[in-house]
Parts: structure tokens; C-alpha cells; sequence
């Protein structure tokens, strides 16, 4: 079974480049990607990554917003039971980064992290569960 990822651009941040970029580099280390595109709710991402059986989300943001919007995101996965986990990157000001791993995002990764090192996190944390 191959890994599925889902990527999406939350809230009303229209600036793409970077959520395609990491995309590719995950279709390209073997993952299966769903790639929202932007302007996305929580709600439309918790809907997605249930009805496409994802193993990981991935959210992109630029606005901002990235506290009240990943909260609202978490919660959902909460009320619907899933259990995956969630990857945050971009514009991140460093005193908010314990915040949302305190709020149980697996890994924050900032502008201009190498693709590589995303991937390498995300195979890290789905261990054995695939192959690639």
C-alpha cells in the first residue's frame, strides 16, 4: 500500500508555490498526493482527508492565522476521530512553534527547509507502515 499525504493551503493565504513545490517532492519520494489548492477551511480538510483515507495531513500557511486555524483543524480530526498526523510549514514566527507542537502538531517546518528533510520527517513518523 502506498503512502498518501494530503496537502492543503489553509485559510485565505493565496500564495501556492511553496505547497506545490513540497507536493512534487512527495509524489516524487513514492507518496500518493491530494493537493487542495488553495483557500482552504478546516473543515474542508478534515472532509478531504477523511473521504481520501490520507495517512498525513500537511498544511501550508503564509497568513498568519496559523494558531487559530490549526486549533480549529485539531479539533475537528478530534470530533471525527482521526488520527493522523499533521505537518505544518511556512511564515511561523519561532514563539509560535511550541505553541502548535503543544497543540499536537507533529513537526513545524519553516520557509525554506529543504524538501528532503520534510520527507525524511514524514517517513520517520509513518515508520514501517508503507512501502515506498
Amino acid at each position: 500500500m502506498r503512502k498518501k499525504i494530503l496537502i492543503a493551503k489553509l485559510g485565505l493565504d493565496g500564495h501556492d508555490r511553496g505547497a506545490r513545490i513540497v507536493a512534487r517532492a512527495f509524489r516524487d519520494a513514492g507518496y500518493d498526493v491530494v493537493y487542495t489548492g488553495i483557500r482552504q477551511s478546516p473543515e474542508m480538510v478534515v472532509n478531504t482527508a477523511l473521504q481520501e483515507d490520507v495517512s498525513v495531513i500537511g498544511i501550508s500557511i503564509l497568513s498568519g492565522a496559523h494558531l487559530v486555524l490549526i486549533k480549529k483543524l485539531l479539533e475537528l480530526m478530534e470530533e471525527k476521530n482521526l488520527k493522523i498526523p499533521v505537518v505544518v510549514g511556512g511564515i511561523i514566527p519561532p514563539q509560535d512553534i511550541p505553541k502548535l507542537k503543544e497543540m499536537g502538531v507533529a513537526e513545524v517546518f519553516g520557509s525554506g527547509t529543504p524538501t528532503s528533510k520534510i520527507v525524511a520527517f514524514v517517513n520517520k513518523i509513518l515508520g514501517d507502515k508503507y512501502d515506498t
